[in-house]
Formats: structure tokens, sequence, C-alpha cells
């Protein structure tokens, strides 16, 4: 009965909006810009132009439509955007994104590949590793989706795709303000809500002050229940409980910042606007729950958390040379994050799988100073610390003209500080890393990538109808990376000699440290004692990942340069209609393998072929809509190898073939809107599990990890997106009905159907072993009113409480242990109410 409501419900909404559009509803400086959907601002090519007349897939969230769905976050944005999808920990600022299906999954490691998709506030790209920067939903102008490779203007990052979050800018036209408040609660969870402000106020004439800030908890609603494990030997063995950490709706987060610009009009031509923007997100507990327990429900051990703070500065300034104009855009983000997490999993599966040879104890040596077995579970503490400058400087030409030029220069470098301990309480000194008592596995690395690049694009109207463009972007990348990862071991002992660490391991980690011989220590101990070379981290015990350089040493270093390219022809057959063509090439730089035996990976490519429309059917109504296929070239693909450690390879080539439409009308107090994407990403060759130029997966030790034609994971077949509202009039009183639906159809957790199993050598699937992430559809509903510069609302998001599958994930690689669900949030009702001045 509840499956048939759903599915009713779905059909009936979308059978009503046969003619409905996507949320593509842009904020322009006119009052009426989001009730004309014929006419929608964006500057996804650097001018700002209708998003009628950008000849690229584009989709577009305004002011109001964001307003409208109280969307907050990415999550919120992401789910009515029919091209993105991600994969998460749940944690706010933890999803990597991925656009037209260019997933191979497995991205995210703070050593791995740079991510595909590009994400910029306002001029200024935020594009991290590691986990996108969850920037907070409010008082925001727009937020556009440019769909396929924007390599020529958005750069290496922008491979599939780039999202561009524009905020409001400070008017001088006059002062206003607005508040906005909202409580909810969160079925068989907690009380949440937030509480937001802005206020522009004009200084003088030339100038004007824009400030907004937000506080926000979002409550809980996974529970850590009660529970032990056991660690062989048994009897005898050690057992633990959980007993000081049960607790319920253990995922709350609490987050609050607040974002400032000035602009100041210098002469008639220029403007400077300055900007400032803080936020500080503190998450608790776990976001993804083990279903074997039961429905939203975890067994862990050990304090978890997560805090992501960021403020970034950012310069804008616009001005006029004859009559074109110039552009400087630059920006510095500084980003920290810390976190605990634990990692009790790990070690009972590690303890299962050696088992035979007494588990962690027996095999493992697992031991405090006096020899005594401890208890082997580990929590990790990490941190990161992310900085990035960016600078760019472009000029273009006036756009009234036949012939359109947008030419420029950037720069930017990034870096990231790593921390990862992975600690084990009691842990005798002589088996942790040197320096560390309790730390079995420490990484500490820093890692800098820097692009250079010159870009330019050519637009020509042949004739009133026709025009083509032109686009080039020549790059240069430079990345490195250097510090230290593993184990410990006494360099003054033999490796002879047993336990090496607590881990057995006689090659990893200090083992593998330069002396100051420029040698590793590995070959050099055995017959002697060797003094280790200095480290080149701070807080690290020594360097093995670096390369020797005749008495110091420097990082290993990833270079490359090259071309990226688009073309574009567009006919507009009349004033209402365009149909276009484009050929575009994206890239994502390459880079290091910190293991010395696995070869650095390659950069890869992606050539992208599309057929696009855009018409207005009538007043107020839209149709728009592209066709295309991707070739993806030797597409860059990690997982968790040995040992649970992280290797990046390139795979063989996919197909991307694909339809994103959207249809949107607005009048008489009627709003609708629809959008969708079907996406049909494949293989082309074998993935092999040792690499192999041939991807016949021939030769000892190497089998078909995923056959040809097998499915890219993470991004659905189908993702489906639809709003209906109703405005009335009650005299000054505008009471409103909404109804929004979103549907996705299942996609595969990992593309892996075979691979060898830690110790056991068995061979097992990781996709079958995580499961699919199953299909879900939601329906959230407003009711409310607009009382003059009033509003209040009550809302129900996710109303049949569906557990609808963000991520699957597992603690550790092929080692066959417990899986955990990240779905989206249960049902959750509330109330919001807001004022403008």
């Amino acid at each position: 009965m509840r499956l048939a409501t759903r599915r009713t419900a779905f059909a009936a909404l979308f059978a009503t909006t046969a003619l409905t559009a996507a949320p593509a509803l842009a904020q322009d400086a006119a009052a009426d810009a989001e009730t004309d959907a014929t006419e929608i601002v964006v500057t996804a090519q650097k001018r700002s132009e209708s998003l009628q007349k950008v000849p690229i897939s584009i989709q577009a969230l305004g002011t109001a439509k964001l307003d409208q769905l109280n969307i907050s976050d990415f999550k919120g944005y992401a789910q009515q955007l029919p091209s993105v999808s991600f994969q998460s920990s749940g944690t706010p600022g933890n999803s990597v994104i991925y656009m037209r299906g260019v997933a191979s999954g497995g991205d995210g490691n703070h050593s791995g590949s740079l991510p595909s998709v590009g994400v910029y506030l306002d001029e200024q790209p935020v594009t991290t590793i590691g986990g996108n920067l969850d920037v907070h939903i409010y008082d925001i102008a727009r937020i556009e989706s440019l769909s396929g490779p924007q390599g020529t203007l958005y750069g290496a990052s922008s491979e599939a795709g780039t999202i561009r979050i524009i905020t409001n800018k400070p008017s001088t036209a006059g002062f206003e303000g607005r508040v906005d408040g909202e409580v909810n609660t969160v079925r068989n969870g907690d009380i949440g809500g937030k509480i937001e402000g802005m206020i522009n106020a004009p200084l003088a004439g030339s100038a004007a002050l824009r400030v907004s800030g937000f506080y926000q908890r979002d409550g809980g609603y996974i529970d850590n229940v009660a529970g032990s494990r056991c660690f062989l030997p048994q009897p005898g063995g050690i057992c633990m409980n959980n007993t000081a950490f049960v607790e319920k709706n253990y995922n709350d987060t609490e987050s609050y910042g607040g974002r400032a610009a000035l602009k100041v009009d210098l002469n008639d031509s220029w403007t400077a606007t300055p900007a400032v923007m803080y936020q500080n997100t503190k998450s608790n507990g776990s976001y993804g729950y083990d279903d074997s327990l039961g429905d939203l429900k975890v067994q862990h051990f050990f304090p978890e958390f997560r805090t992501d703070k960021f403020v970034q500065a950012a310069l804008t300034i616009e001005g006029k040379i004859g009559n074109w104009d110039l552009t400087y855009a630059g920006a510095y983000l500084d980003r920290k994050t810390a976190s605990s997490s634990d990692y009790t999993d790990y070690s009972e599966a590690y303890d299962s799988l050696y088992s035979s040879v007494g588990g962690l104890a027996g095999y493992f040596y697992f031991g405090d100073s006096a020899g005594n077995t401890i208890n082997p579970t580990q929590k990790v503490v990490g941190s990161d610390h992310f900085k990035k400058l960016s600078q760019e400087l472009r000029i273009a030409s006036p756009s009234d003209q036949p012939l359109r030029v947008v030419a420029g220069l950037f720069y930017q470098r990034q870096s990231n500080d790593i921390h990862q301990d992975y600690q084990v309480a009691n842990l005798s000194p002589k088996l942790s890393v040197n320096g560390f008592p309790g730390t079995l596995w420490l990484t500490q690395q820093h890692r800098v990538d820097k692009d250079y690049a010159a870009f330019g694009e050519v637009s020509y109207d042949l004739a009133p109808t026709v025009t083509l463009t032109g686009g080039i972007r020549a790059f240069k990348y430079d990345n490195n990376l250097i510090g230290f990862f593993g184990f410990g071991r006494d360099p003054a002992g033999l490796f002879a000699t047993t336990p090496y660490n607590a881990a057995g391991s006689s090659r990893t980690g200090v083992a593998g440290c330069f002396t100051t011989s420029g040698s590793r220590l590995r070959p050099v101990a055995g017959t002697a004692a060797a003094v280790l070379a200095p480290a080149s981290v701070a807080g690290s015990p020594c360097t093995n990942l670096g390369v020797w350089n005749g008495g110091k040493i420097d990082p290993v270093v990833a270079k490359g340069d090259g071309v990226t390219w688009r073309f574009n022809a567009n006919w507009k057959p009349s004033s209402t209609a365009m149909v276009y063509a484009t050929v575009s090439k994206g890239f994502r730089p390459g880079g290091i393998n910190r293991r010395a035996d696995v070869a650095p990976y390659e950069p890869d490519y992606l050539i992208n072929y599309e057929f696009g429309w855009k018409t207005t059917l009538a007043p107020g109504l839209r149709l728009n809509g592209a066709i295309y296929q991707q070739n993806w070239k030797k597409f860059q693909f990690s997982y968790l190898g040995a040992n649970s450690f992280t290797e990046i390879h390139n795979g063989p080539d996919a197909r991307i073939r694909g339809v994103e439409m959207d249809l949107a009308y607005n009048g008489g107090g009627l709003s609708l809107n629809m959008a969708g994407s079907y996406t049909d990403a494949k293989t082309l060759k074998n993935l092999c599990i040792i690499d192999d130029p041939t991807y016949a997966c021939a030769g000892a030790g190497n089998m078909v990890s995923a056959a040809k034609g097998t499915r890219l994971p993470i991004t659905p077949q189908w993702k489906l997106s639809g709003t209906m509202r109703y405005t009335g009039e009650m005299g000054s009183t505008k009471p409103y009905g909404q109804i929004n639906v979103a549907y996705q159809s299942k996609a595969s957790s990992d593309i892996r159907t075979a691979v060898f199993e830690t110790f056991s050598g068995n061979v097992i699937s990781p996709a079958a072993q995580l499961g699919d992430l199953a299909a879900y559809a939601t329906v959230n509903l407003a009711l409310g009113a607009e009382l003059d510069k009033f509003n209040v609302e009550l809302f129900v998001q996710n109303l049949f409480d569906e557990r609808g599958q963000v991520s699957r994930f597992q603690q550790c690689g092929s080692c066959g242990q417990r899986g955990y669900i990240v779905p989206i949030n249960p049902r959750t009702i509330g109330l919001r109410a807001g004022a403008k001045f």
C-alpha cells in the first residue's frame, strides 16, 4: 500500500507536469527576471547573456527558486540538477562531485586525483581535493550548472563540467534587508533549525556594503547502539563495548558563518569589489548506517567528529579600456579540517582474515611495552590544511559586435598539509611509528598543485542567424608531493629481527626512509645501524616519499602541458529558437602514487560531441535540451589496494551517451518545472587488476576486474526532478502551494566485479559486496503565504520517508567487512518565516 501510494503520487505529478520546467530560473536585476522563463541572465561564458542565447547545456537555480525549494547546501541543489551526481560519507563538505556520468568511483583521497568537476564562488575557483567546499546557500543570485568540458574558460578541474555559485552583489540603489528563520524536526530524530539575515547598505553614491550571516543546526537521526567486539585469541582474548558512546540521534551538525562584500565605483568605468566569506561547520557521529543492525543504526566505539572551517578573501576589479571590458579576479582560500573517526571495522576484518595464524595479536604482534596483548582497535585522527591562491586577468570585446573575443591569463597554486594518524591505545613504542607512541600508521605529507594557462574564445556572426565560435586553452601543470607514510621501524635494529613493527612489515614506512647517505633504510640496515635523514615535512619521523638530490630530498613531481579546445556552431531560425553543435575537449592532470612500486598516473581526457536546442514556445514557456556522446580516454581510477592503500591507475577508455532536457512554464500564478537526464556510461575495454596496455588482462596474477561494457558507477541511468507551484491572490496576501518530486534510478557503488581478497587470495566482487545504490523517489510539499513583506511556510521534505541512498562504503578495501549506507535525510517537517525591510 505504501509503495503503491508513492508510485501513484509520483506518476500523478509527472503526468500533470508534462509541460513543465527545469529548475532553471535565475535572478536578474529586473523585478520580473524570475517570472519570465525566456529572460534568464547568466555569466557562464564570462559575459552577461540571456540563458536562451548561450549555446551550451546550462541550468540555473535563481534566488527565488533556491528559496522556494528551501535549499541551503550542496545536497539540496545537487538533487535538482539532473546532470550532477556525487559520492559522500554524508558529512557536509566531504562530497566528490561528478557530472554526465564521468565517474570511476573511489576518488577523493588527499593524495589522489584532482576533481573532474570545477566549483566556482563568483569569479574564483574553490575546487578542493578530498571534498567539495559546501558553501551555505543564502542571499545567492543563482547557481549555474554547466554540463560537459569547460576547459577553455575554466581549466583543469572542469573536465566534465562546472558548478558556479554566484552571490548577490552590493547595490547602491537603496537600503534593503531580510531575516529568515526555520525550525524543523526529523522523523525519529532531533530538532533542527536555522536563522539567516542580510543587509545591503549604500555608503555613498558610489559605494555599497552587503553583509549576510547564518546559524544552522541539523538534527541527528542515526543512533549509535550498544554492542561489543571480541578479538583473538579466544578464549582469553580482548573484548570491548561501546557503552560510553551509545547515543540517539548521533549525527548532528552545527554550522555558522557570514559573507561581506564592498562595491566601490572608482569612476564611471571602473568598479572594485573586495569580499570575504567565513564558514565553520562541526559534525558529530556517523552519517552512514549499518543496515545489518537495523534502520539508521551504527555500532561505533570511538569519538567521531569533523570540523571544517574556511575563509576566502576575494577581489574583483572590472573596468573598460576603450570599449573593451577588462576583469581581474583574485582570491585566497584557507580551509582547515580536523576529524576523528572510528576504525574498529578494520581491526575486526583483519582479525578475522588472519584468524588461522592468531589474528592481530598472533600475527601482527599488537602488545604494550611489557609484551601484554592489547585491545587492537583503532581510531583515525586526521587534519588537512588546504590553501588556494588564484588569479585571472581577462579582456572581452564589445558584445554587440559581429566579431567577439574573450581572452585571458590564469594562475593557480593550491597546497594541502595532510595529517592522518591511525592510533592504537597502549601500543608499545617499539611497535609504533618512530617518535609517536600509540601510532600504528602515520601519513604526514605536503602536496602542491600549480596550474598556468592562457585562453581565448572568438565568436563570429557569419550571418544575423549563424554564429561560429572557437576556443583554445594552453595549459601547464606542475604537481608535487613529499613527506612520510607508513609504519615505524627502529633503524638501529636488524631486519632479521621480529617484530619489525605492529604490522609485521619490513618494507613500508620508516623502512623506506632516506638515510644520510641517500640510500633507503631497508637495504642499509641489517648489517649495521643507519642514521635517518632529517624529515622534510614537520611532524614526521623521516621522509620516504621524495627524491634524493645530492644531500637533500626533493618532492616527487608530475609535470605536463597541452591544449584543450572547443568549437561551436549555432543557428537561430527564429527569434525564439536556437540549435547548436559543439565538440570540446577537457582534461585532468596526472599525478603521483605514493608507493614507489606503483607508477605515476597519466592525465585523462574527455572529448565531448553535443547537439542542443533552446526554444521559447510561447510567452513564459521554454524547452531546452541536448544530446551528447563523450569519449573518456584512459580514465583515472582510484581504489584501495593491498593493505587498504590507495592506488591511482589509468583504466581503459569509456563511452558516455546521454540526453538532457528541461521545460519551463510561468504564467497566471502557475509555475511548472521539470528536468531530466538519461546517461549511458560504459567501459570500452576490460579493466584489469594489473595494468595491461593490451587490456587482455593476461599474465601471472592478472585477471579482468571489470569486463568491457561494464557500466560506470555512481551515476544513475535516469535522474528526474519536477516542481509545481501555484500562487493565488487574496488582497495583499498571496497564498501558495508547492510540490517537488525528485527521482533517480539505481546505480552501482563500484565498477569492479572481481579482485583478490586481502590475505586469503580469494576472488571477490566489490560491486556485489557493497551492493547497488537503490532507485528512489522523494516528494517535498510546501504550503504558505506572502503577506506584503512577510512570509510564512509549513513544509514537509521526503514526505514518504524514503531511505534514498547517496553512497555505500566500507572502511577497508577488499577485506570483506561491514558495509555502510549514506542516506538522504528522513522525513523532515518544519516551519519557516521571514521578513524583508
